[in-house]
């Protein structure tokens, strides 16, 4: 039987990356798991888990990925780097017409390339079955809180990236020491349940987002929103899940009650472009907003919170956003300015425990799919380009790649 070699690239995006797909013991289990299977791994000098890691379970170490069939990622792969003609596993951030990666598209069009989005691979019933979303969240709540303590000069804590793992990042919750103030945190998924677990690490209290409206406290608190809690029906009918997914401009955002309570917002929520904004710069202008510190892990520019003009790097994590003049600043530079942070690969930061939760879901969620006839379509439907062409699910994108 010939064996499907399975390559694990190293990462070529700048700034770098250094999550790995598949970690060196994850890489073993998926040998021994689906014997028919050999796993080759590219040399890379910037992964989190490094060559002789690899080498010490006997793994094959190669300089090019030409020799196999299949090729695991994380990031975009430059255009330059893709391979004709095979199949890729990675995130191309190109399914909500992401104006920076349609030449990428384009390429993996022109190339013939299988193109598989782990943003997409769901299972029957529509949720994702592999994400670093949990990462995206903790890292984000703790820049949150990194950002608000170096804005007021209040305490003093590492950077998340300069932390071993979670474990080494968790020492440093007990520094913080925050007044009386309110948060709010967007979203139900993993990246909300993520950053509200730092939260709790940090003894900051969750509250209703009723109390939270309503109540004093002497104790830092949060309020979870869910969509439900922050967009109202134009029509003044109840809110209704269903309607607010399939007809989004039906709603208007109610979020401005909470804006002018809350000093923290962590947005952890998936926005849809049809959805509503938070709030618009003419409400940021306004002496009763009082958000100072907005960590957008969702991170979509110009999207669902109008001050992320730009995405932050882990080396420049806030910049100040001046609403007056609808223009990016220096950080902490105004009391009036709303600090941003919105760096856009967050996991990053923690890239050992990312890389492992990461691959675990992959081994368990997609791998037993993608080596069998795929019954429930979870690596079909989320293979975005095969032979050429945009598959039928994808469709949608074709006028826009070309230009139309």
């Amino acid at each position: 039987m010939m064996k499907i070699k399975v390559g694990i690239i190293k990462e070529g995006k700048v700034p770098v990356d250094k999550r790995v797909p598949i970690t060196p013991d994850q890489a073993l289990e998926i040998q021994a798991k689906f014997p028919n299977v050999e796993v080759l791994v590219q040399r890379s000098d910037v992964r989190c888990f490094p060559d002789a890691a690899y080498e010490e379970k006997g793994l094959k170490m190669v300089d090019s990925m030409d020799m196999c069939d299949i090729i695991f990622g994380v990031k975009e792969v430059p255009m330059a780097q893709l391979i004709p003609g095979k199949t890729y596993f990675f995130f191309s951030h190109t399914i909500k017409k992401q104006e920076y990666n349609k030449p990428l598209l384009k390429a993996l069009l022109e190339k013939k390339i299988k193109m598989v989005d782990y943003e997409t691979l769901t299972d029957e019933n529509g949720q994702r079955v592999i994400a670093f979303g949990r990462w995206a969240g903790i890292v984000g709540a703790y820049n949150a809180i990194w950002t608000y303590g170096k804005r007021y000069n209040l305490y003093h804590l590492r950077r998340a990236h300069e932390c071993f793992d979670l474990e080494d990042l968790k020492t440093e919750f007990a520094k913080v020491k925050l007044p009386p103030i309110k948060m709010v945190v967007t979203g139900g998924g993993r990246v909300a349940k993520g950053a509200m677990e730092v939260l709790v690490g940090m003894n900051v209290r969750k509250v209703t987002p009723a109390a939270l409206l309503t109540q004093s406290f002497d104790f830092p608190v949060f309020a979870q929103l869910n969509s439900r809690d922050y967009n109202a029906h134009n029509e003044g009918k109840e809110f209704n899940r269903g309607e607010f997914y399939s007809h989004a401009d039906n709603f208007h955002s109610d979020f401005l009650k909470y804006a002018k309570v809350a000093e923290i917002l962590i947005a952890a929520a998936f926005w849809e472009p049809k959805a509503p904004t938070l709030f618009t710069r003419e409400d940021a202008t306004k002496n009763d907003f009082c958000l100072r510190v907005i960590a957008d892990i969702t991170c979509d520019i110009e999207g669902s919170i109008p001050s992320t003009k730009r995405p932050s790097t882990i080396d420049e994590p806030v910049y100040d956003y001046d609403p007056t003049q609808d223009e990016i600043m220096p950080e902490f530079s105004e009391e009036g300015n709303i600090s941003m942070m919105a760096v856009d690969n967050l996991p990053c930061e923690l890239p050992r425990d990312a890389s492992m939760d990461f691959g675990n879901m992959l081994v368990k969620n997609v791998l037993p799919h993608l080596f069998s006839n795929d019954e429930f379509r979870i690596v079909q439907d989320a293979t975005i380009t095969e032979d050429g062409k945009l598959t039928s699910r994808y469709q949608y994108l074709k006028e826009w790649v070309e230009g139309r």
